[in-house]
């Protein structure tokens, strides 16, 4: 059984002031979950209804000792999810680790607001083989539920970091720097891409900050197909992906 002071506490866990206190963060749902046992990560807290403990405690239970059992109403109160799905794990945060920058793709976050774009972004990172993510100080948080809920798992294979991104690429001379913007950039489709570098995602609301745009060497731009007035950009996930494919694509020719 759960008790009253657990139900605050990982209730609790939905801020990221509780989060950080604690360093720890919340994954929900039974594919996220079984990802998690799959992967040898360490897991502080399962709580789960009674049918998941049953098909799944010889496994669960080689990664953590404290499995408690709760109802589905127990679960809607901890749960940051509108419809929870039997089980919910408490995990420590994930240490940052060495960036690879040489003969690598490394993705860079410029001011990233939505969590669920974030999540999507670590996703298409994952799919397209991209190690690693660089964000800026201001880019949303990796531990918010919605950030760890979209990424479907990927957060375990994708090394995310927080840094002064504008100190990292001025100390990356001689480095490609990919930059995308929606005037006077190279179109994507027609340019010669360098088989490592940075990609520079900027944010969904005013794209590539003033002080980080002077800092790219290769301006990058999605040129639009549309016949008619169109939309003026794109979401940023959604532009990563295209980006991601198109670098992977020449990657192989």
């Amino acid at each position: 059984m759960i008790s009253k002071a657990q139900i605050k506490r990982i209730s609790s866990l939905r801020q990221a002031k509780f989060r950080d206190e604690e360093k720890v963060f919340v994954v929900e749902g039974v594919k996220i979950v079984q990802e998690l046992l799959e992967s040898q990560i360490s897991i502080k807290t399962i709580c789960a209804t009674k049918d998941w403990i049953e098909e799944n405690i010889n496994k669960a239970s080689k990664f953590t000792k404290e499995i408690i059992e709760v109802s589905q109403e127990e679960l809607k109160k901890i749960s940051s999810l509108s419809t929870p799905n039997q089980v919910l794990a408490v995990l420590n945060q994930i240490g940052e680790k060495e960036i690879k920058y040489k003969e690598n793709y490394v993705l860079v976050l410029d001011g990233i607001k939505d969590p669920g774009n974030l999540g999507t972004i670590i996703r298409v990172a994952d799919w397209f083989g991209i190690e690693d993510i660089v964000c800026s100080e201001d880019t949303v948080d990796l531990y918010n539920p919605k950030t760890i809920q979209s990424t479907m798992g990927s957060f375990l294979r994708v090394n995310v970091s927080y840094k002064d991104i504008y100190l990292m690429l001025s100390n990356l001379q001689d480095f490609p720097i990919y930059g995308t913007i929606l005037e006077k950039g190279m179109n994507i489709y027609e340019t010669n891409l360098e088989r490592e570098g940075i990609i520079i995602i900027g944010s969904e609301s005013h794209g590539i900050s003033p002080q980080i745009s002077p800092l790219i060497t290769h301006p990058i731009t999605i040129p639009s197909f549309s016949k008619g007035q169109g939309p003026e950009s794109l979401n940023a996930s959604i532009a990563t992906s295209i980006i991601c494919s198109e670098f992977k694509r020449k990657l192989k020719i």
